[in-house]
Parts: C-alpha cells; structure tokens; sequence
C-alpha cells in the first residue's frame, strides 16, 4: 500500500472539489470506523467478560486492530491526498508506514484464524471445546501480532522522507526489484492466503451447516441456527474480499501490467484505498444489522449512557447480566457452569432474575 503514490502523479487535488471529495469521504471513513469499532469494544467489555470465550477474545482484536488501522492510517492518507507535501517530519514518514501494514497485517490473520476457530466450533463442536480456551485464543493472538511484526518490519525502512525539486515528500527508498519482491509478499501474505483461508474454512463450514442435523438439538432450531451462521459467514468472507480486491490489483498492475501515469489512474487509487478503508469500518454495520441480539447490547449501552442518574435498586442491574459476543451455532456450555457457581439473588417480588442471562452475538 503505497500511501503517498498520489505524490509520484503530476496532480495535485489541493484547493479543487477534488480535495473536498477526498476530505469528506476520509472523513466519514475516519468518524464511521471509529465510532463502530469503539462501540463494538465497549458491548464486548462493559460486562467484564471479554476473556470470558475464545470468539470474544479473537473480536476484541479484531476491532482493536481495525480501530487501529483507521486511526493510524486515514488521517494521514487524507493529508496525502489533499495537501501538496510531506508536514510530518521523517519518523512520522517511517511509523505510520509501519503501523499501518502492522494493523492491516494483524486484521486478515485475525480473520483467518476466526475462521479456522469457526470451522471447529461447528464442525467438531465436543473434540474442540477443551481447544478452544480463552488462553489458546491468546495464545493465537500473539503468534497474529508475531507474524504481522516480522511481516511489517520491512516498512521501516521502505519509506523515507525525501526533498524532490524543492518538495518535501514521503515516498519509497528502495529500488525497483525490491520494491516490487516486497509488495508481492505484502498481497500473498496480507491477502491471498487469507482469502484462501477464508474460502476454505468458510466453504466447509457452510457444506457441514447444510448437509447435518446435531440430533441434540430440535431440527427446526439447528436450521435457523444454520441461516444465521451462514449468513454471517457469507456476508464478513465477501466483504473483506471485495474490500481489498482493488487495492492489490492496482499495485499488480503497477509491477505487471499497464498502468500509466495520468489523472485516470489517479482517481483509481484513490478509490482503491477508500474501498479497502472502509472494510475496516464495515463489521460493527454488519453486527448491527444481521444480529438482534447486537442491536440489544448496542441500544442498551446507550441507554445506561443516557441516563442522568443511577437507578439505586439492586435488583436493576444484576452483574451477571452480560454480553458475550457467543456465535449461533456455537456449542460452548459454560453458561449452565456458570449459572451453579453464581448465588441466587431474589427481587422484592420474591421472583428470582436471571443469573446467567447471557446474549448471544451471531458473529463471525
């Protein structure tokens, strides 16, 4: 992702309606991603149970590495594209390079190992129970942040900050043949195995929701279970496909194919990196969208955000009522254990509230 290839164009869109456009649709990318994300965050920790289940670890970082990639990344892309030079000094040229094919590494193998933590929950629901911890899922967290390290640390010193002709820009240092051997290894890596990854795991898991009934559940259950799963499942693959389609065809177009210099192929990497931004800000839509148990968790948070003062009765908050972001499908029984360890509370009615009252999040 070469961040400032509009800088090797002879255009600049400063001052134009061309600048405007980029300006507000980084904007909305930048507000849209933030938010969501952030939002996201919030319903998996509120309840304190973000290490509670292997999936909510693995979502917690997704979102963390998507909130960091539009944080790091967008800002100065806008300023790429909007500004004439390079303002932010050459540590800033090298670090925000390296922070964003970090994040951007980090997101599509937090993808492909929710993937593979999918197909095992589902497929082989009992064999992967005592796998699928929230210690392995750190475990897998940080060999994600390894790999997307070693992956990264190229980038520190790919980009340098540069005076072309009186201009001060942030541009690639190395040479042809390296450039193009690293920006090869930046689209197997940060795309194509994990595309075939996805399909993979996806198409197996969508082939076993299909073709099996679980004979402890009710038939009519496990198909609607299967709808929802599956729905989810075909919705995040296409997505982060498509997203990042564009991006890695313009730069193999650069190294292999036609791609002349001119305000036409300006436009389409622009257009490019706007559509590979905005998968990063697509999930928490797609949460609140396809799942009503999201919807709930979301509309509660606001509401205790909205209140003026504390409700004083202590029956209107129970601590066990939290939200646990535990796919459709999914056959981890820790709500029962959790139910005998928790005490009995009793409102005033002498009814007793629910003491494992647990949401679940169709999620993938």
């Amino acid at each position: 992702m070469n961040m400032n290839a509009s800088q090797h164009f002879p255009f600049s869109s400063n001052g134009t309606a061309e600048s405007v456009v980029i300006s507000v649709a980084f904007a909305v990318i930048f507000v849209a991603g933030t938010v969501g994300n952030s939002l996201v965050l919030a319903v998996v920790l509120r309840g304190g149970r973000a290490s509670a289940k292997s999936t909510n670890v693995f979502i917690v970082n997704l979102c963390a590495a998507d909130l960091c990639f539009i944080l790091l990344c967008v800002p100065f892309q806008a300023a790429v594209y909007t500004l004439d030079e390079w303002l932010f000094g050459p540590l800033t040229c090298r670090a925000v390079h390296f922070a964003v094919y970090l994040t951007m590494h980090a997101s599509a193998l937090t993808l492909t190992a929710v993937s593979l933590d999918r197909y095992l929950a589902i497929r082989y629901p009992l064999r992967a129970r005592e796998k699928r911890t929230p210690r392995n899922a750190l475990i897998c967290i940080g060999v994600v942040w390894a790999v997307s390290l070693v992956l990264s640390s190229p980038y520190l010193s790919y980009y340098q900050q540069m005076d072309l002709d009186g201009t001060t820009v942030c541009i690639p240092a190395w040479d042809f043949q390296h450039r193009r051997a690293m920006d090869i290894c930046t689209f197997v890596f940060g795309y194509l195995i994990p595309v075939l990854v996805l399909s993979l795991t996806y198409a197996r898991t969508i082939r076993y929701l299909w073709t099996s009934v679980d004979p402890m559940q009710d038939m009519s259950e496990c198909r609607r279970a299967k709808r929802k799963v599956t729905k989810m499942i075909i919705i995040v693959a296409v997505l982060f496909c498509l997203c990042w389609l564009p991006h890695h065809l313009v730069i193999l177009c650069m190294w292999f194919g036609h791609f002349p210099l001119n305000h036409t192929t300006y436009v389409l990497r622009i257009l490019s990196h706007l559509v590979a931004y905005t998968n990063s800000c697509l999930n928490p839509i797609v949460y609140a969208l396809v799942s009503k148990h999201f919807r709930k968790g979301f509309r509660k948070l606001f509401d205790c955000m909205g209140q003026k003062r504390p409700v004083k009765r202590v029956h209107a908050a129970p601590p066990a009522q939290t939200v646990s972001l535990v796919e459709v499908g999914s056959s981890e029984g820790s709500n029962q254990s959790d139910g005998l360890t928790r005490p009995r509370l009793w409102s005033k009615g002498g009814k007793k509230t629910m003491t494992s009252a647990f949401m679940t999040f169709n999620v993938t």
